[in-house]
């Protein structure tokens, strides 16, 4: 299983040292930011890196070749539809909300935001239109009363998004292929940006 990871920051980090502990070969790091340190932890380990073209989207030259998978870990770039043609199963993403709900890059700060007493985490196909991909995983986690969205992230979301990811990655591995459950559309709601 061969895994080209598009991302950044500490999510970005933390999924490509799972990956590894996984014994999952990552064959490519691509980037919007060459200074930022995911592209210093994949340097540091010997893993190609390449910096984004257009900070929001991945084209398929961007994607290693052979790969099998490209794996979003805080990537706000699209991948576009070449790019995920590229890569034999296409690629995956992970979305701190259970969706179709909070789609968008405020996802963890809506559910705060609107006192929703449950969180949860999502593994999507990347599809054109973003975090509505089918569904391949999916968990939640209550949420505490008075926690802020980055002690929700940090206590349960980004854990959970790292299980949900090796757990898909084990399922693909066996079955060569990836589940998929289409979204329910009439549940979407959108969380875009509160700044």
């Amino acid at each position: 299983m061969r895994i080209t990871l598009v991302g950044s920051r500490h999510f970005g980090v933390t999924t490509l040292n799972m990956l590894r502990e996984h014994g999952v070969p990552v064959v490519r790091i691509v980037v919007a930011d060459g200074a930022d340190r995911l592209a210093s932890a994949a340097k540091a380990a010997g893993i190609d890196v390449v910096v984004q073209a257009n900070p929001k989207l991945v084209v398929a030259s961007e994607i290693a070749p052979e790969t099998d998978l490209i794996i979003t870990a805080h990537s706000h770039a699209r991948v576009g539809q070449d790019a995920l043609a590229a890569a034999k199963l296409g690629g995956i993403g992970y979305h701190p909300s259970l969706l179709p709900r909070h789609r968008g890059k405020a996802a963890v700060e809506w559910t705060i935001k609107e006192g929703d007493p449950i969180a949860g985490g999502t593994i999507y196909h990347l599809a054109e239109r973003m975090d509505a991909g089918a569904i391949a995983a999916q968990d939640w986690c209550f949420v505490k009363k008075g926690e802020t969205a980055r002690e929700l992230w940090e206590r349960a979301l980004a854990p959970l998004g790292l299980k949900l990811l090796a757990d898909v990655i084990d399922y693909a591995t066996v079955h060569k292929a990836l589940p998929a459950k289409p979204q329910d559309e009439q549940f979407a709601t959108s969380a875009p940006s509160l700044s």
